[in-house]
């Protein structure tokens, strides 16, 4: 009786979470203006329920089991809920995403004339995310999916007077509805060859089809490596993202810390049938990696923090795409959830960046950095690095996806000790350091095992075969993070060199890559220039 009593509650929780935020999008936008106050309140405490009931179905779930839910069914049109490990996870992080960023959007556009329709179309957005990320079919997944991006357009366009905003969002709409036609050719090529959307059976299919018989798996695999492309502002398609700075702060961080999330959701949900298509993921780890080191060597040269913000979402979705075309699915979703908790705090704290840059600033005089110090940093973390991943159990060897882990722990606390000690070095410094990146490592490989052990039911297995292109993926981090520190520590030194000159002008203006889409967009979508609002068509600061 009891565990029917849990188990009943558990689905009207998981169907509450997104209805929550939704429910604030039946007034009219005319009526929330008039009480833009009491209407902000309203979103705010929506986002708070919605963060309770999605935790109470997390409890639920631990308790008994998964719900895979069907409430209504004509033909292969059906309307149902899959409610995994996969799903309660992501579902709790976007409920606290969407309870925090309207609490703060409360008080960030308190007075503004439009503050009852802000509100309205950031809980439509907010709840659109959450009815995908428990869609229990693929046509459901469909629906939520271009809901999001409908609703996020109107947040682009809340500031319609301002012609890069506008350009900006248009850009961002028409690469969303490439990405749309991508996913309907998969709805028709996934229900040719499975006869049904629904998650399960699909699941179940993929699971029993041997090496021999995937070879229908290939249009599937290419048109959803497309699809999350195009979702995830992964080169070329990337140059929307950082000019979608001129929305409101409570928009970029939505759309930065959950929104652009989409494309690795979509990828780690229907993990199960995009393994059975090794081409398609070698294409996304391929891609992945190019578009992490253009996005990592742009963003150095932005001194808008926005901006650079946008660009280091860039690269860190390209991360992402590779950690999935290597098969760490597990590996992506704890890279998810990490980026999205930091790019949420990165954006809304990002007012304050003055005062934190000045308390970080530090005198002329002091000792600089011996080149051999990044020699023996770099050292020194491997030895963290794999004593830690020895101490918790974790071969790095296992797979590609352990090694990418592996290499990207290395270099990341190298850079975090070289940041430590590059400015002032004693034995302090050294042994706290040492120490800060032991627990760091350990913090990051426990994680992962946690992040693993969690969603063993919920995705595919990693691979254990290696060929030359996984190994040569796999240690793409090593040269990217040793290139990011050679130049980040050289810098000053190559300043002067014509060269570098020249290679910062072109990474400043993102390779002329943002130039041409703008002048494409204006092409297709022209905007009608003012006297005060000139049309740009360049790259935006």
């Amino acid at each position: 009786m009891f565990e029917t009593l849990v188990d009943n509650l558990k689905w009207i929780a998981v169907v509450l979470t997104p209805l929550l935020p939704l429910s604030l999008g039946w007034f009219p936008s005319s009526w929330l203006n008039r009480h833009g106050r009491a209407s902000a309140k309203a979103g705010s405490l929506l986002g708070l329920a919605s963060l309770g009931v999605a935790g109470w179905s997390v409890v639920a779930l631990a308790l008994t089991g998964p719900v895979i839910m069907r409430f209504w069914s004509l033909g292969p049109v059906e309307l149902s809920i899959y409610y995994d490990n996969l799903s309660a996870l992501l579902l709790l992080l976007v409920s606290f995403l969407t309870a925090v960023i309207t609490r703060y959007s409360e008080s960030y556009l308190d007075g503004d004339p439009q503050h009852g329709r802000f509100t309205k179309w950031l809980c439509l957005t907010a709840g659109s995310v959450q009815a995908l990320v428990i869609a229990g079919n693929l046509l459901i997944f469909a629906v939520a999916w271009t809901a999001v991006s409908m609703c996020l357009h109107k947040l682009l366009i809340f500031y319609p007077d301002r012609p890069g905003a506008l350009l900006a969002a248009r850009k961002k709409f028409i690469f969303s509805r490439l990405g749309d036609l991508c996913l309907l050719g998969t709805l028709l090529l996934v229900y040719d060859k499975f006869q049904t959307w629904d998650f399960q059976e699909l699941f179940r299919q993929a699971s029993q089809t041997s090496a021999a018989g995937n070879s229908g798996y290939t249009a599937i695999g290419f048109l959803l490596v497309a699809t999350a492309l195009l979702k995830s502002a992964q080169f070329p398609f990337h140059s929307w993202l950082p000019d979608t700075m001129e929305t409101p702060t409570p928009v970029s961080a939505l759309m930065h810390a959950g929104i652009i999330n989409g494309g690795g959701f979509l990828v780690v949900r229907l993990s199960p049938i995009l393994d059975q298509c090794p081409a398609a993921l070698m294409i996304l780890a391929a891609l992945g990696a190019f578009t992490a080191l253009f996005a990592s060597l742009t963003m150095l040269t932005h001194a808008s923090i926005k901006r650079a913000l946008a660009f280091s979402t860039v690269a860190q979705m390209g991360f992402m795409m590779l950690e999935c075309g290597l098969g760490a699915f597990s590996l992506a979703v704890l890279h998810l959830t990490a980026h999205s908790l930091y790019k949420a705090h990165a954006f809304l704290s990002s007012g304050s960046i003055v005062e934190l840059h000045r308390s970080a600033w530090v005198p002329e005089g002091r000792p600089r950095s011996h080149r051999r110090l990044l020699v023996v940093t770099l050292l020194a973390t491997a030895g963290v690095t794999l004593g830690s991943a020895w101490l918790l159990g974790v071969s790095l060897l296992q797979n590609p996806g352990y090694l990418f882990l592996g290499l990207v722990m290395w270099f990341s606390l190298g850079y975090m000790l070289w940041n430590l000690w590059s400015q002032f070095l004693s034995p302090v410094l050294v042994v706290s350091g040492l120490v800060m990146a032991v627990l760091v490592a350990l913090a990051g490989f426990a994680l992962h095992n946690v992040f693993e052990t969690i969603l063993t039911t919920a995705l595919p297995s990693p691979k254990t075969e290696w060929t030359a292109v996984d190994a040569g993926l796999a240690c793409f981090p090593l040269l990217l993070f040793l290139a990011v520190l050679i130049f980040q520590t050289q810098l000053p030194a190559w300043s002067a060199h014509p060269l570098c000159r020249a290679l910062y002008v072109h990474a400043r203006n993102g390779f002329y890559f943002t130039t041409l889409a703008n002048r494409l967009v204006a092409t297709l979508w022209p905007l009608s220039p003012t006297p005060t609002n000139p049309v740009i068509t360049g790259a935006q600061e």
